[in-house]
């Protein structure tokens, strides 16, 4: 008797733990962005691909939030009159990193790589992070959010390996 209610009392404070972990992470999505940075503009009207911005993609893990290296490739003087361009132009003119807000968080436990996916996987961004270019102010929240599931369904659909280890390092 003594060890199912040890049992018991594990199991419930297991599933509490997770229960918490997961609402603190979820309330880790919901920012405000420094600048209404428009994807509108960039991706849809001047047709930017996303790895002009988000180089990391092509050789790392992460794909990166871009900052004044790469705004300043166009930003470096101002443009137009807009209060956006404004604030990178200010950021940029005063070699200060713009303080973006990461929405997308994977865990320590987690190996996620935007090479393997997006480079040798070949997958669109869209299917992660959405049409992003419709996107005329930064998101808040996660187009897809993390969660195991829809690793394992997306893997499954494709065919890729769904071996714990492949993922959990």
């Amino acid at each position: 008797m003594k060890k199912f209610l040890i049992l018991i009392v594990t199991v419930i404070g297991f599933a509490a733990g997770i229960y918490t972990m997961r609402g603190a992470i979820d309330k880790h999505y919901e920012f405000t962005q420094p600048i209404d940075f428009s994807h509108y503009v960039h991706a849809s009207k001047y047709k930017i691909p996303c790895i002009a911005c988000h180089q990391h993609v092509l050789f790392g893990a992460r794909a990166g939030i871009p900052n004044i290296e790469i705004c300043g490739a166009c930003h470096s003087t101002p443009m137009k009159k807009t209060p956006g361009e404004e604030q990178v132009f200010g950021y940029v003119k005063s070699h200060k990193q713009i303080p973006w807000y990461s929405i997308y968080y994977v865990p320590d436990y987690v190996y996620f790589s935007h090479l393997r996916h997006v480079v040798i996987g070949k997958l669109d961004c869209k299917l992660c992070h959405g049409d992003m270019a419709a996107f005329t102010s930064p998101p808040i929240t996660q187009f897809l959010k993390i969660r195991m599931s829809n690793c394992i369904d997306c893997h499954q659909k494709r065919h890729a390996s769904t071996d714990c280890w492949q993922c959990h390092r």
